[in-house]
């Protein structure tokens, strides 16, 4: 399946503020829990990576999931990547790059309004 005409998912700043977003999320995480076990650590990047690699809303990717889940359930998977990204810093970085971080998750979320207002019709 291709994607779907009206997804505001494609690659401009928005996708791009998403992909730092998450990286930020999937670097601080870990790096903030392994502290408490490093089982956790690896159970939140599989959680945090693992999970929306498996499955997503049929339209919002150029390719279909393998597992098909409506659009509130991917957005609330995107609220936790957002989360994470804005938390964990602050839990495992300088403050310098924890208010970077998250002052980047909150503009990805004002660049992400479409795509959520998209998942949340589908």
């Amino acid at each position: 399946m291709t994607q779907a005409a009206d997804s505001p998912n494609r690659i401009n700043a928005a996708s791009g503020l998403r992909f730092l977003t998450e990286l930020i999320g999937w670097t601080a995480t870990p790096w903030a829990l392994h502290r408490i076990d490093w089982v956790v650590a690896i159970a939140a990047l599989v959680l945090l990576i693992g999970l929306p690699a498996v499955v997503g809303t049929p339209g919002d990717r150029p390719f279909d999931p393998p597992v098909a889940i409506p659009g509130a359930a991917m957005l609330l998977l995107v609220l936790l990547e957002v989360a994470a990204a804005a938390v964990a810093p602050w839990f495992a970085w300088p403050t310098w790059a924890a208010v970077v971080a998250t002052a980047l998750a909150a503009t990805s979320v004002v660049f992400e309004q479409p795509r959520w207002r998209w998942l949340l019709r589908h």
